[in-house]
């Protein structure tokens, strides 16, 4: 890289931050073009912030998806909206996403109240414009009714609609927090892709089978944690632990003959193999942790970092 482009290079952290299933952890992996944050059509599937590093020949954009704000009262709820929300002091920017196909409601509100305190620039993601938009100007409206001003008049704010399913509008967007991050060197090496750690990366691998296999179950209280990691010749041993809250959801979870639980670790068990590279044996174990959500010190032990 030549003395003039180090002096073009364009560097920061762009928060992505909206109610649950906006579309944020789709939008995030289709702009890496690679799967760095679990998905599923269940709120609040994503529970910590997971960082995903994007870079080009203008520089680097550090992603930060975030849970989803939401309406909650126990300790977990209280740990995933801070965990939202904390990301917006120290970014060069946020994409606040919203999704045109639902009507704006309760979560919408704290979410923009959030969003119009921070001092660095807004992108208003108008998402899934590929599907059927009808709220589209209603967010609008409702933005305008937050800031107090039509969006013509707003400084540092963008508007830009967008489907991050299909890819639509990837590249304006693209365009749009580049021109907003400010000139410095990378933050990190421009071949890494998520500086999430690894065991957390696992455990999201199998919670988001769980939630695949039963969104209409108990999905909200199920939790994984990975006990043990341990490379052999030519096959990592990967043993697991799913909590649950009760002793019916433990046999929800296993299954009539274990079916459940043997069916959610094969799909887990080839997507961990893709990710390491190796033969993965995977074994899972099912407990019973009652009122885990709201239990201060399990939710430290399992990797939450609560204030």
């Amino acid at each position: 890289m030549t003395e003039e482009n180090k002096k073009s290079t364009r560097c920061g952290m762009v928060s992505i931050v909206g109610r649950p299933n906006v579309g944020k952890s789709t939008l995030l992996n289709t702009i890496l073009e690679q799967k760095v944050a679990i998905v599923s059509p269940v709120p609040q599937t994503t529970r910590h912030q997971i960082r995903g590093i994007y870079n080009d020949e203008r520089g680097q954009v550090v992603f930060i998806d975030t849970p989803g704000v939401h309406i909650g009262h126990d300790q977990l709820d209280k740990y995933l909206n801070h965990s939202s929300i904390g990301t917006l002091d120290g970014a060069d920017c946020v994409i606040y996403l919203v999704d045109v196909t639902r009507r704006i409601g309760e979560e919408e509100e704290t979410v923009a109240q959030k969003v119009k305190e921070v001092r660095c620039p807004v992108i208003l993601g108008l998402n899934k414009v590929d599907m059927k938009p009808e709220h589209l100007p209603e967010y609008i409206a409702f933005w305008e009714k937050v800031k107090g001003m039509p969006v013509t008049e707003m400084k540092n704010f963008t508007m830009v609609s967008l489907s991050g399913k299909e890819g639509l509008n990837i590249d304006v967007l693209l365009n749009v927090v580049f021109d907003y991050l400010p000139e410095g060197p990378l933050l990190y090496p421009d071949d890494i892709l998520s500086d999430a750690p690894q065991r957390m990366v696992l455990a999201d691998i199998i919670r988001e089978k769980l939630f695949l296999l039963m969104r209409k179950e108990i999905p909200h209280s199920l939790g994984v944690a990975i006990e043990q990691i341990e490379h052999r010749k030519k096959i990592t041993h990967i043993k697991a632990l799913i909590y649950v809250e009760r002793e019916s959801q433990k046999e929800i979870v296993i299954g009539r003959k274990g079916d459940v639980l043997k069916t959610i670790g094969t799909q887990a068990r080839l997507e961990l193999e893709e990710l390491l590279e190796t033969k993965v044996f995977l074994e899972l174990h099912v407990k019973v942790q009652e009122h885990w959500r709201d239990d201060f010190s399990f939710l430290q032990d399992a990797g939450y970092q609560l204030e």
